[in-house]
C-alpha cells in the first residue's frame, strides 16, 4: 500500500486530533469529569461505591440552571448547585451508612430517580441559560498551543482548582483525610481507635455530593447553554468519573489524568463528524464509553483499590 494514500487518509483526523478547538473541547470535558472524579476519590477511599456521582452530577446541572434563570445571578446558581448534589448525597449516605441498604441498589436507583424528577420538573421550569464570561489570562491565553484552553475560559470551569486543591489538602493533610483513608482501608481497626467509621463515610459522601454538583452546574452555566433539560446534557459522566478513578489506581494525580484521558475521547467523539468521519451515530455516541470501559478493565487489574471499598460496616463483625 502505497504510504502517501495511508498518510492522506489519516491526516485530517491527526490535524483535528491536534488542534486547539480540539484543546479546548478536552479541557471542558475533563474538567466537568474532574469536578465528580475528585469527590469520588474522597468517597472510595472512605471505603463507599458513590454510584450515585451520576444523579448528584444531573441535580446539579438542573438545578443550577434553573435558579440562575430565575435570579439572573451565575454564582448563586453554582451555590445551589452544590446545595442540590449534597441533598442527593445525604439519601445515598443515609440509607448506605446509616440503614446499610446496599450500596450498588441505592446509587443506582438515585441515578434513574433523579434523572426522571428532573425531566418531570423540566416541563414546568424550562430553565434557559448563557454561558459565563471568559477570563482571559493576558499573554497566556495568546500561546498557540493550549493557550485558549487553559487561559481563556469561562470563570467557572476555574473553580477546578480551588476544588482539587482543597481535595489534595483534606485527604492527605489532615486528620480527617487520615480517618477517611483508615475507614477505606481496615474499618475494624479504625473503629477500635475511636473512629466512626459511619460517620466519616457519609461525611466522604456529602463532600462528593458538594463537589459533583458544583460540576454539574459548571457544566450548564460554564460549558453548554441550554433551553430546556436534557438527559444528554450529562450523559453518564458521572458514571465515567468512577472510571476515572480506577483508571488513576485511587490516586489524585492518576484520577486527574484519566480525567484528561477520558475528556478526550469525548472530544474527539464530537470532532470527527467535522472531519467528514461518517460513524454510525450510535456508535460514535458510545465512544467515549467504550474507551472508559476498554480502559477500566484493564488499569482495574494493576491498581489495589482501598481493602473495604463497598464494604458495609457493622461494628464486631470482620
Amino acid at each position: 500500500m502505497d504510504p502517501t494514500i495511508f498518510a492522506s487518509a489519516f491526516t485530517p483526523l491527526i490535524n483535528v486530533a491536534s488542534s486547539e478547538t480540539m484543546y479546548q473541547s478536552m479541557i471542558r470535558f475533563a474538567v466537568v469529569l474532574a469536578f465528580a472524579a475528585v469527590g469520588e476519590l474522597v468517597a472510595e477511599r472512605a471505603g463507599t461505591l458513590n454510584i450515585s456521582a451520576e444523579a448528584m452530577l444531573i441535580s446539579g446541572a438542573f438545578t443550577g440552571a434553573v435558579v440562575s434563570d430565575r435570579t439572573g445571578h451565575i454564582a448563586f446558581g453554582l451555590i445551589c448547585g452544590m446545595l442540590a448534589g449534597v441533598i442527593v448525597a445525604a439519601v445515598q449516605a443515609n440509607l448506605s451508612h446509616r440503614m446499610t441498604i446496599d450500596q450498588f441498589v441505592v446509587g443506582l436507583t438515585l441515578n434513574l430517580f433523579v434523572l426522571g424528577l428532573a425531566l418531570f420538573l423540566d416541563a414546568r421550569f424550562k430553565p434557559q441559560t448563557n454561558v459565563a464570561t471568559k477570563w482571559r489570562v493576558p499573554g497566556l491565553a495568546n500561546i498557540p498551543i493550549g493557550g485558549e484552553a487553559l487561559f481563556g475560559q469561562p470563570w467557572p470551569m476555574y473553580l477546578i482548582i480551588p476544588t482539587v486543591g482543597a481535595s489534595w489538602y483534606l485527604l492527605f493533610r489532615t486528620r480527617w483525610g487520615l480517618e477517611i483513608r483508615a475507614v477505606g482501608e481496615n474499618p475494624q481497626s479504625a473503629d477500635v481507635t475511636g473512629i466512626h467509621v459511619n460517620h466519616r463515610r457519609r461525611q466522604s459522601i456529602y463532600f462528593a455530593g458538594l463537589c459533583s454538583g458544583l460540576g454539574g452546574a459548571v457544566l450548564v452555566l460554564a460549558q453548554i447553554p441550554i433551553n430546556g433539560f436534557e438527559a444528554g446534557h450529562v450523559g453518564l459522566k458521572g458514571i465515567i468519573a468512577i472510571g476515572a478513578v480506577i483508571f488513576g489506581g485511587w490516586t489524585l494525580r492518576g484520577t486527574l489524568f484519566g480525567c484528561l484521558i477520558f475528556g478526550y475521547f469525548f472530544a474527539l467523539q464530537q470532532a470527527l463528524p467535522s472531519i467528514g468521519y461518517t460513524i454510525n451515530s450510535q456508535l460514535s455516541g458510545a465512544l467515549p464509553y467504550l474507551a472508559a470501559l476498554a480502559v477500566t478493565s484493564i488499569f482495574a487489574a494493576r491498581t489495589r483499590q482501598p481493602r473495604a471499598l463497598a464494604q458495609p460496616f457493622i461494628r464486631g463483625l470482620t
